[in-house]
């Protein structure tokens, strides 16, 4: 559960950084919360099981 959590946060921050870059902060943003929703789903069903 962890490393799946670790690879869907280090793949979206990759995305907001390459966003940032690019001058897209709402881009940004955006890819970051919807990351961190993610990770809590994964985090809430690995509790689960």
């Amino acid at each position: 559960m962890f490393k799946r959590m670790y690879l869907l946060l280090f793949n979206r921050i990759t995305d907001a950084i390459e966003a940032l870059q690019r001058g897209d902060s709402a881009k940004a943003r955006t890819i970051l919360i919807c990351a961190q929703q993610e990770a809590e789903e994964l985090y809430i069903e690995g509790k689960e099981e």
